[in-house]
């Protein structure tokens, strides 16, 4: 197999027109390989589903409008598809694919795919050689609408071989933008995912990103919104690596710094799997019928599993009392299986007429320890 042929030419040279288009698909191939390669393919701009309130002047029920938005998608074999101008879904399109199914409230897909079209005619006399055959083609588009279960295709689809030209018709690569609802012959809602298939984005395949100006910035969204999560690297004089969050002025507020000695800096408290010989403590004070709290980090599973080892010491709280004379004597203070606290106390003074005894519930002062045994190799 040979590699892409790159037209040349020389002075003298008669064009045909097989060398005039072997030069716009070379261009054509190198931009679709580019594509195909370095990127994921998905929606790079826009083509949102956007709905519009409407009444049925028939029946009064409200319904909704649905168009695609103008944007751009890379489609599998390296190729753009390109809206240029918002497109309202047909009604009519729907029903001839789904119009058979049963009421639901499943959301159906739609597909955006590339389509080559010859281009209308552009207005003013007609030349008199080749006025039949056509010199330009339309990188055009279909909207086509899926039934039930159809969002499965876009993950059965296959790319092309490596170096394979965009694809043309009849080949033909789905794009999801989305979901429709269809309710009483209208649209009624739509989704960006159902059934665990999502709508696919655009992305990068690089093993290294540089930064021009010395800080390199990964967000969740193309805009800068407050309150979103933000990963900034940064080199220089003071190089760290920040998670944080925008604030309204658009710089990061850092959760988790790492700097260049080493040094962590976090600003809420830090939890996880607990290493084996480690022992994590929490204390504090519970009365009668309180369930003690875990350890940070500690898990009610682990505990029932045995990965984590639980030891409690409770230490009785001598209550205030309505004379100095009154004696207190703890009946009972224990910690059930639950970690429930269980704590009865005992007030007597024998100097009060007539001498009483009372017993009501009582406080402790607790200290959990959560522990996990050591491996063989001590870690």
């Amino acid at each position: 197999m040979t590699g892409p042929l790159r037209p040349t030419f020389h002075e003298g040279q008669v064009l045909a027109a097989s060398d005039l288009s072997a030069t716009v698909e070379y261009a054509r191939g190198l931009a679709a390989r580019h594509a195909r390669h370095l990127h994921d393919w998905g929606i790079a701009e826009g083509l949102d589903l956007v709905t519009q309130a409407r009444t049925d002047p028939r029946t009064n029920a409200r319904y909704v409008e649905v168009s695609v938005a103008p944007g751009i998608a890379l489609d599998g074999t390296g190729r753009e598809v390109v809206l240029t101008d918002p497109v309202v879904l047909r009604e009519s399109d729907f029903e001839e694919v789904n119009g058979a199914d049963r009421p639901t409230d499943e959301p159906y897909p739609v597909f955006l795919t590339a389509a080559d079209r010859e281009p209308a005619r552009a207005p003013g006399p007609v030349p008199c050689t080749g006025g039949a055959t056509r010199t330009r083609v339309e990188e055009s588009y279909q909207i086509l609408f899926g039934r039930l279960g159809d969002e499965r295709l876009v993950d059965e689809q296959r790319p092309p071989a490596t170096g394979a030209p965009p694809s043309a018709p009849p080949a033909r690569w789905l794009v999801l933008l989305g979901y429709v609802r269809w309710t009483d012959g209208h649209f009624s809602g739509v989704e960006t995912e159902a059934r665990h298939v999502p709508v696919r984005f655009a992305g990068v395949r690089a093993d290294t990103v540089s930064a021009r100006s010395g800080s390199l910035t990964l967000r969740t969204a193309p805009a800068v919104t407050e309150g979103e999560p933000a990963l900034v690297l940064s080199g220089g004089d003071r190089p760290s690596l920040v998670f944080g969050l925008y604030q309204g002025s658009g710089t990061v507020a850092p959760l988790l710094t790492v700097a260049a000695n080493g040094n962590l800096t976090v600003e809420g408290s830090v939890s996880g799997r607990m290493a084996g010989g480690s022992t994590q403590v929490t204390s504090g004070t519970a009365t009668d019928g309180m369930l003690l709290p875990l350890p940070s980090g500690v898990t009610p599973e682990q505990v029932a599993d045995g990965r984590v080892v639980i030891h409690v010491r409770l230490t009785p709280r001598t209550p205030p009392t309505a004379t100095d004379s009154t004696l207190v004597s703890t009946v009972e203070a224990a910690v059930d299986d639950d970690r429930r606290v269980r704590c009865r106390q005992r007030l007597y003074d024998p100097l009060a007429i007539p001498v009483t005894v009372v017993e009501r519930p009582g406080a402790v002062d607790f200290l959990v320890l959560a522990t996990v045994a050591a491996t063989n190799g001590g870690g």
